[in-house]
């Protein structure tokens, strides 16, 4: 299923920051791959954010920057500006998505077909999915809802992840236990998403390294990028 595994492990990190590039470091040094989410039209923009009661930094590489960073990765659609879609008329949903996805394809130097919900929340529904799926050149789409589960499903374009790596970090590292002792003659998919910048909030980038290293190297697990486990090379 998985050039020819059964099993398969993918990342997806969101709003393109200057995290993004400890991060990457990390994947490369275990073989492991992953899937950023960009706004292009906040590209080298410095701001911060406030989480969990502490200030983390949220800066956005410049546009000239994003295709060495992402180089061996994916670089799929989040939108122009991050707005929340179930809010927007169909001509701003068209414009937010196929223009991001228009312009990163152009910095990235291939496609772009991936994209991911922003803001938090109940950030997306079935009429946005809908126009996407039919008005965009998008071919999957990521929610923030968690499945806890290794089951495929159906319908990319309300795709579920497993897990969250900061909400839910406990969790994130016991279903890797589980998915690195897992037996199955069934396809199974692995599949974590965040944003850099919460490493920063509990310092937690030592504790996720350990984690790659517990999940790397494994020779029945296929370490794909998104559009890679989805089929959508």
């Amino acid at each position: 299923m998985f050039n020819g595994k059964m099993k398969a492990l993918t990342f997806s990190y969101d709003d393109g920051v200057t995290q993004d590039k400890r991060l990457i470091e990390i994947f490369n040094r275990y073989g492991l791959k992953c899937t950023f989410n960009l706004n292009s039209g906040l590209l080298g923009t410095a701001n911060s954010l406030i989480r969990e009661g502490v200030t983390v930094a949220h800066c956005k590489p410049g546009a000239d920057e994003i295709r060495g960073i992402y180089q061996g990765h994916e670089i799929a659609a989040h939108t122009l500006t991050h707005p929340l879609l179930t809010k927007l008329s169909e001509e701003e949903i068209i414009h937010q998505v196929e223009n991001d996805r228009l312009r990163l394809s152009e910095l990235a130097g291939y496609e772009v077909v991936g994209f991911a919900y922003p803001c938090g929340g109940a950030n997306y529904d079935s009429r946005v999915s809908g126009i996407i799926r039919e008005k965009t050149g998008i071919k999957y789409c990521r929610t923030i809802v968690s499945s806890h589960s290794f089951d495929l499903q159906e319908n990319l374009f309300e795709f579920k992840p497993t897990v969250s790596h900061h909400s839910e970090f406990g969790e994130m590292l016991e279903l890797g236990r589980r998915f690195v002792e897992l037996k199955t003659d069934t396809p199974k998919l692995f599949y974590i998403w965040g944003h850099s910048y919460e490493f920063d909030i509990f310092n937690r980038w030592g504790e996720f390294e350990e984690f790659c290293r517990l999940i790397s190297g494994r020779e029945d697990i296929f370490y794909g990028t998104n559009r890679e486990v989805f089929g959508c090379v």
